[in-house]
């Protein structure tokens, strides 16, 4: 319904008819229509629901396995990584389908660091936490860097991709992110019982015959795919991985037979409402969609703070 409804709005004046039968019955529309619903609009909202859902179902994993409120892939800086690779790509003058490999590729690398130095060194859950903000001030400062050293065009192009945006989605990023989650979503939900267990200590998982540590290694290889497939198509978009999780848990709790579907069904609910809004703010501009996020997910991270003040 939210997918219909964000293609329903924009600036081109069609009707919620046409929308329906540009999807559903295309033979009976102009052509003009038929592009601007099918290869512009219908991508771009069904990408929000593919981002959404893949950042609300890893940033509930990943507070799962590190045992921290905050964690997501955000703020433990695959979002930071990914920006610094896409820098390097415009830098270096490559085409789309260059930067968003770069953004990949630096994105994996971050979660790889982060798990490498806590599988390595016998870290606590809340120092590999404190690890990634520190990578992410410091591929910050390295974007900072290039974008010091790129010329004005350049800058412009950075800092547009560094807002985080929909409107470069497309037939292919789509069909390239809805197979990474239909594969990987569903292992999710068939170890959710571990990760259940997982929430009582590492003992007590071990002690049900479950491998702690090998659970952490696959489920962090899922978050990183999905987060870094994200990140890449679309620039940094904050607070869905910690909105989305949050919401989930104060409905149903932490059972994650229930708490995963549902944190990835709210993360494609507010990054959709995000992706209309964008399009609300003011009439013929497109706002950056991390925009609208941050502003979303910034009362979350108040409410956390305060609520785990109370406790």
């Amino acid at each position: 319904m939210f997918a219909i409804i964000d293609t329903f709005t924009g600036y081109a004046n069609i009707s919620f008819k046409e929308v329906l039968l540009a999807i559903f019955n295309p033979k009976s529309l102009p052509n003009s229509t038929i592009i601007i619903v099918r290869k512009l609009r219908l991508p771009i909202a069904i990408m929000a629901i593919l981002v959404g859902m893949s950042l609300g179902s890893s940033g509930a994993l990943m507070q799962t396995i590190l045992h921290n409120p905050l964690a997501s892939p955000y703020t433990l800086g695959i979002g930071a990584g990914a920006s610094f690779g896409a820098s390097l790509g415009i830098l270096f003058g490559f085409n789309d389908f260059g930067i968003a490999v770069l953004a990949f590729v630096f994105a994996m690398l971050i979660s790889s660091i982060i798990y490498l130095i806590g599988r390595f060194t016998n870290m606590t859950t809340n120092k590999m936490t404190l690890i990634g903000i520190a990578l992410l001030f410091l591929f910050q400062a390295l974007q900072s860097f290039l974008q010091y050293m790129a010329s004005e065009d350049q800058n412009q192009q950075i800092v547009f991709w560094t807002f985080g945006s929909l409107q470069k989605a497309d037939n292919v990023k789509v069909l390239i992110l809805l197979v990474a989650f239909a594969v990987i979503f569903p292992l999710m939900i068939i170890n959710s019982w571990k990760y259940n267990a997982l929430l009582m200590g590492d003992e007590k998982a071990e002690s049900l015959g479950i491998d702690s540590n090998r659970l952490k290694i696959i489920t962090f290889l899922y978050i990183s795919i999905l987060a870094s497939l994200s990140v890449c198509f679309t620039g940094p978009i904050g607070f869905i991985g910690i909105a989305g999780p949050h919401m989930a848990r104060s409905i149903v709790g932490d059972d994650h037979r229930f708490y995963l579907p549902l944190s990835a069904l709210l993360g494609a609910l507010i990054l959709s409402l995000a992706d209309i809004l964008s399009k609300l703010v003011m009439k013929g501009t497109i706002f950056p969609i991390g925009i609208i996020t941050s502003l979303i997910g910034v009362p979350f991270f108040v409410a956390i703070i305060f609520r785990g003040k109370k406790q």
